[in-house]
């Protein structure tokens, strides 16, 4: 008999080879780029190579690989990569069943484990297969009136659910209802995509070092930070666990199509590929466009300092383009995407980069004052287009994003209740310290810091060497110059640097935002320990350079920190993975079960968002506000069910919730009487904030704030004075939670029904 700790969760025609010989030069490998592209070498083949350099520039010219070498290692390679992804997959859901003991669980304590926002997505899968048929409930879902009260919403426009569309239309497609049920099918999907995740960082490390043991360290370091590259295990239905692995598949097309020597054919197909996996991106994602518009300013960055072509330029921007347009069109002409500042940056850089002809010409002063003035006219007509977009749309959905960042730092009101919710959630703080000291057990932060800080010193190097050549002198102008005193950076290197820089300040500044980070980081980090650059240029400076000790260091070193996190972790991992808990809600099973059992089907909830959400998908019952965020009059509708837990009389909360078209009320002990956060985050403070009122508690308070006039209502309510007991009528309670029905008139009726309740 298995012992288990009970636990409640809280909401909360390629040539492969596997490396390229040394050839005990620092940086002609990281700084071959295209500039040597029609460079003639004589007995020297550059054959294409996408896992790993090209034979000119790789050093395969000095010990040849023979096909059979290149087969073997190319399998070997691919190999460890699907062992490495099968390993994520299966701890993630050894993790999950461990956690939960989901496979013992009822129906409703398993859909209880899809907390907030979770429950919501996954609500819609259950609705998909619930259907009659798939064109009913694409109806459904189409012209919804059970997410919102009194409203009919398209979700497929709002929300970004198209996966759970297609998962449900591809569990009734195949043969596997007998013995698979819909929610497996649904966990094992997404955690299939984090097997897909490895695989995809582990090709980019390979491409970057030509080394597969650069993507076996990078497999190895993404396991085991699992806590800092991943939560998938208990947040199975967020967006970020949909969108992500395409995310780093997108950015291993982008690093092979940066590679020189590509084919015609080859560079189309990569063209698609980063299409296809930038569409992908996109539609599971509603933070898609402030991510690619992080992307836009790293092409940006790459295109003043001349480490790109014209034509990568252009291409990369359109493919962004046309991935967000694809969504565009199939979420219903969504106007976030039409509004969003990334499409309106693309615009104004092409237009000004169009426009400004002699961008790229003079001394170092003269294109330093050229790319200021270009970045700055830039800057304003993204802002310019942007600004008239929104007004021509009427677009308010995102100003919450904007308000956050303002409040964020420091540059707008501190009272926006919408803001102040995001930044009272940790997970929307700035970088807490002890994760790079987890990353630094991991032997992960120290050679990361280390290529981090060689590459960029070599980027700028670059980038001042490109702006002060005396004549203008893009990336195509330098293909074929033979110029071999200074090469170009590695446009792929470059990308990667900048990425990992970029998103590294992203992270730092929003914890949530780490995740797209840590997993890049451990490809970095790998790319670094295993290829050439940092090996040689640390043997340089100790004068024993040669290709013998270089490659037997490359080797080495790398394998040595295998052995090392295999002998301090496993056990660890084993331990983990054998640790026994078991999902543990009662009060909320209690609550769920006495909703569907005694209220009406169409009854309309009112409560918190993360409560409701869960209502939704366990009973199906109609919600006032939800945790999709994402639309203005939701966010203001929101705000106003949340008076309940603040200085209201009976008969404004009331009015509010007669105004939604509330039935019953849900009032949760937990955020009545919240001490997990601080003085001034708690749910309660930021409503008081809003309204102008004085917080609980002892503390100082703004001069302008004054008394409340009433008791708080969650509080007084409880009381059961007239007041209170002429508008709402208790139905249900236990230790957490309180339900009351609305009345529909505000004096007492005497042909009322008995109500059903509950107490324990």
């Amino acid at each position: 008999m298995e012992l288990r700790k009970r636990v409640k969760l809280s909401e909360h025609n390629f040539s492969f080879s596997q490396d390229a010989p040394a050839e005990g030069r620092c940086v002609s490998d990281m700084m071959q780029g295209t500039s040597r592209s029609n460079a003639k070498q004589e007995g020297v083949r550059g054959d294409v190579c996408l896992l790993g350099g090209s034979g000119a520039f790789s050093g395969s010219w000095i010990l040849p690989w023979w096909p059979w070498r290149q087969c073997v290692s190319m399998a070997a390679g691919l190999l460890l990569a699907g062992l490495l992804a099968l390993t994520q997959a299966c701890c993630v859901n050894a993790i999950h069943e461990n956690l939960l003991w989901f496979s013992q669980l009822t129906e409703v304590e398993r859909e209880i484990s899809f907390r907030t926002e979770c429950g919501l997505y996954y609500s819609y899968y259950k609705q998909m297969l619930q259907a009659p048929s798939v064109q009913e409930g694409l109806s459904d879902l189409i012209h919804d009136n059970l997410t919102e009260s009194r409203r009919t919403i398209n979700l497929l426009q709002r929300m970004n659910i198209y996966q759970e569309v297609f998962l449900s239309v591809l569990y009734r497609l195949l043969p596997i209802q007998s013995y698979l049920e819909p929610v497996y099918f649904y966990i094992y999907t997404v955690f299939s995509l984090q097997a897909v995740y490895v695989i995809a960082l582990y090709l980019t490390a390979w491409l970057l070092s030509g080394s597969w043991l650069a993507g076996a360290l990078t497999g190895v370091w993404y396991i085991l930070n699992r806590v800092d590259t991943t939560r998938v295990e208990f947040t199975i239905s967020l967006r970020e666990n949909w969108s992500l692995p395409f995310l780093a598949l997108q950015v291993t097309a982008i690093t092979c199509y940066l590679r020189p020597h590509l084919t015609a054919l080859q560079q189309k197909v990569l063209v698609w590929l980063m299409y296809v996996t930038t569409f992908c991106f996109c539609l599971t994602w509603q933070f898609n466009q402030f991510i690619l518009l992080v992307q836009a300013l790293i092409i940006y960055t790459l295109d003043c300092v001349d480490l790109l072509t014209t034509t990568q330029v252009t291409t990369l921007y359109l493919v962004q383009v046309s991935s967000l347009l694809s969504v565009w069109l199939l979420q219903f002409c969504n106007s976030m995407i039409l509004g969003s500042l990334v499409l309106s940056f693309i615009v104004a850089a092409l237009f000004i980069r169009h426009c400004q002809s002699g961008l790229k010409t003079g001394g170092l002063l003269v294109r330093l004052g050229k790319l200021l003035l270009h970045t700055t006219m830039v800057l304003l007509l993204s802002f310019t287009i942007n600004y008239l977009a929104k007004k021509a749309l009427q677009l308010r959905s995102d100003e919450h994003i904007f308000k956050f960042i303002k409040l964020k730092f420091a540059l707008g009101p501190t009272r926006d209740f919408d803001a102040s919710l995001y930044l009272c959630e940790e997970a929307f703080g700035f970088l807490p310290l002890d994760t790079l000291e987890r990353l630094a057990g991991t032997l992960l932060l120290y050679p990361y810091i280390l290529t981090l800080l060689l590459l960029s010193g070599m980027f700028a190097v670059a980038a001042l060497h490109n702006l002060s050549r005396s004549k203008g002198s893009s990336a195509e102008e330098k293909k074929g110059s033979g110029e071999g005193e200074m090469e170009a950076f590695r446009p792929d290197v470059a990308y990667n640097l900048l990425h990992t820089l970029f998103y590294g300040l992203l992270a730092f500044s929003t914890m949530r935002m780490k995740y797209i980070w840590t997993g890049h980081m451990c490809a970095v980090a790998a790319y670094g320990a295993c290829g050439t650059e940092l090996w040689s240029l640390l043997l340089t400076v100790l004068r024993c350079n040669s290709k013998l000790l270089l490659r037997l260091v490359r080797y080495a070193v790398p394998l040595a920190m295998v052995g090392w996190l295999y002998y301090q972790f496993w056990p660890k991992l084993m331990e983990e993975l054998l640790e026994l808990r078991e999902f543990y809600d009662p009060d909320t099973v209690e609550l769920m079960t006495w909703i569907s059992t005694k209220t009406p089907k169409r009854a309309v909830f009112a409560g918190s968002m993360q409560l409701l959400a869960g209502i939704k998908l366990c009973t199906g019952r109609v919600l006032t506000n939800h945790p999709h965020y994402e639309d203005k009059d939701l966010r203001e509708r929101t705000r106003q069910v949340y008076q309940v837990y603040a200085r209201r009389s009976p008969e404004e909360v009331h009015d509010i919730l007669r105004a939604v078209g509330a039935d019953y009320v849900v009032l949760e002990n937990s955020i009545c009487y919240e001490r997990r956060h601080r003085r001034g985050c708690r749910l309660r403070d930021l409503l008081d904030l809003a309204n102008g009122h004085i917080m609980d508690g002892p503390g100082e308070n703004d001069p302008d704030l004054v008394p409340a006039s009433h008791p708080r209502f969650c509080e007084a309510i409880n009381s059961d004075a007239p007041s209170y007991s002429a508008l709402f009528t208790r139905t249900f309670q236990n230790k957490t939670f309180h339900v009351y029905r609305v009345k529909k008139k505000r004096k007492k009726s005497h042909k009322s029904s008995p109500e059903p309740s509950a107490t324990q």
